[in-house]
């Protein structure tokens, strides 16, 4: 069975959207985490707002290790209205993400990565579809905005994995589904 690894940027107060406005680690460390984490994905979901969001920066992009990886991975986007223009290597799927991704889960291969897409992955993490977070906390409080664990998000036992400092301050947060629930 593949694990699907939620990688997300956090704010300390829990706020994921826009951390372009908030995020300011930069360092080293960010990008060897980030390929830490890529290395092993095969696959890529994303909601639609996230692709819309990307498709414009990234095919076009020479931001490593991301750029490379985004741009030649597999992606799966969530969406009802597929546009008629695709990104390169994107399936659109336009029935149940979770049903979607419970079936792609059990086939072979590498990794399954969610990236931004705050709802999917909130609506994957719901289902129990989600084994592994990826967190990358900020020293920062945000304030407002969308976080990633809204008031509707089943209780869920999960067991630390590891736990790295950068020189500014941000934390890297491996969290496992625990195997007691």
């Amino acid at each position: 069975m593949r694990t699907v690894v939620l990688y997300q940027l956090l704010s300390l107060d829990g706020v994921a959207e826009e951390p372009g406005d908030w995020f300011a680690d930069d360092g080293p460390e960010m990008f060897e985490n980030l390929r830490t984490v890529i290395e092993r994905q095969e696959n890529v979901l994303l909601g639609r707002g996230t692709y819309d969001y990307w498709v414009d920066y990234w095919p076009t992009s020479d931001l490593e290790p991301f750029a490379r990886f985004i741009n030649g991975t597999d992606k799966h986007v969530f969406t009802a209205h597929p546009p008629s223009d695709a990104w390169p290597n994107t399936t659109f799927v336009t029935t149940s993400a979770v049903d979607h991704v419970a079936e792609i889960k059990q086939g072979d291969g590498g990794d399954i990565g969610i990236h931004g897409s705050i709802s999917l992955a909130g609506s994957l993490l719901r289902a129990g579809l989600v084994d592994e977070l990826r967190l990358v906390v900020a020293p920062t409080l945000a304030g407002r905005g969308r976080r990633l664990f809204d008031d509707d998000a089943p209780m869920h036992r999960l067991e630390l994995g590891e736990v790295e400092r950068t020189a500014a301050g941000s934390l890297f947060l491996t969290y496992r589904r625990s195997s007691d629930l």
